[in-house]
């Protein structure tokens, strides 16, 4: 039987979220159905909405990064229990049967993981939406156990922008001593910045804009490199065994690939696209230099970043909204006036008539 559910939607590409009243899928044997919490608000959440990407389809109830409180279970799901918080984030689906899935990266599903909201369920052919709503039905496979001692309105942006720079981190073996740089200060630089310092790192901001070294030393960089500035870039070259890149839109990788050591790896996890201006592969031939790419996380190791961060006592830097005011924080993320997280009560979301 079907579930009546409440939520704010976009209706099309240029219209406001506005309140949506829809219907989730029927509960499954192995399903958790969660009342919502708290949702981060993703820049993804923007782009889908906004149709940026050209995949949209309405109406599209967006969000991620889902901290919520289990209310009821399905007759074969055992690994949570009424009352248990928990986390859903990018994806609420795959094969899990191909390599990748069967590997624990099922972000790499082979046909295609089911993303959380504008996708289509692989078993009824219903839409997914996502966590700017009362509750979601997800598969237990799917759903993360929250740390007992994490603030839940902070950990929510782990579900996205926690694992999406914890797992190049992990990929690339991170430890004590590694130089690692953190191309630009938001929702996930200063999150990269906040879990490589906790893997013992020596971590650098690299930033375009003047006045964030106060910040970033506060989140555990050691120093920052002004990317504006002829001669600090020129005093970086070859310091870098890893590089992650947060930058959103298209941007020269060129001055930053001459900051890797021989060896040293930029992995870029915040722009999808082609790059412009072209890459010079001289340095990355002669140097052993790579550019790569990394895409959130699998479950496992999305759990694993949580008990990580639950051990260290890691949760995102955020400001509390309510889930009318989404519209104006989507206009302030483009603004970049955010630190560094927006996250919805859904509490809110029961006054509306």
């Amino acid at each position: 039987m079907v579930r009546a559910a409440r939520g704010y939607a976009a209706t099309s590409a240029t219209t406001p979220l506005s309140l949506f009243d829809f219907q989730r899928r029927s509960l499954r044997n192995d399903d958790v159905v969660i009342e919502v919490l708290y949702c981060g608000v993703c820049h993804s959440d923007l782009h889908t909405t906004r149709n940026n990407w050209g995949n949209a389809r309405y109406p599209i109830v967006p969000g991620h990064e889902i901290v919520g409180r289990v209310k009821e279970l399905g007759a074969e799901a055992t690994r949570f229990t009424v009352g248990d918080y928990v986390g859903v984030g990018c994806m609420v689906d795959s094969c899990q049967h191909c390599k990748t899935c069967r590997n624990g990266f099922e972000q790499y599903c082979e046909s295609g993981a089911t993303s959380t909201y504008n996708n289509t369920d692989r078993h009824d052919q219903s839409r997914t939406q996502g966590g700017y709503s009362d509750q979601i039905i997800v598969s237990e496979k799917f759903v993360l156990r929250m740390p007992d001692n994490l603030d839940l309105k902070g950990a929510a942006p782990l579900l996205c922008a926690g694992i999406t720079t914890y797992s190049p981190l992990r990929h690339w073996n991170v430890g004590e001593g590694s130089r690692v740089a953190v191309i630009g200060l938001g929702g996930l630089g200063h999150m990269a910045i906040k879990l490589a310092s906790a893997m013992g790192a020596d971590v650098t901001l690299i930033t375009r804009s003047a006045g964030k070294e106060t910040d970033a030393r506060a989140l555990g960089a050691r120093d920052v490199v002004l990317s504006s500035d002829v001669e600090q870039m020129a005093a970086a070259k070859s310091r870098f065994d890893l590089i992650i890149d947060t930058i959103p839109y298209q941007h020269d990788l060129n001055p930053y690939v001459a900051t890797l050591d021989s060896g040293g790896t930029l992995v870029l996890v915040g722009y999808f696209g082609p790059v412009e201006p072209a890459l010079n592969s001289s340095p990355m031939v002669s140097k052993r230099k790579t550019v790569a790419g990394s895409f959130i996380g699998g479950i496992a190791e999305t759990q694993e970043m949580l008990d990580f961060c639950g051990k260290h006592g890691i949760t995102c830097e955020i400001e509390m909204i309510d889930i009318q005011q989404v519209n104006e924080a989507f206009d302030r993320m483009l603004r970049s006036d955010v630190k560094y997280r927006f996250v919805i009560d859904l509490g809110s979301l029961k006054s509306e008539i």
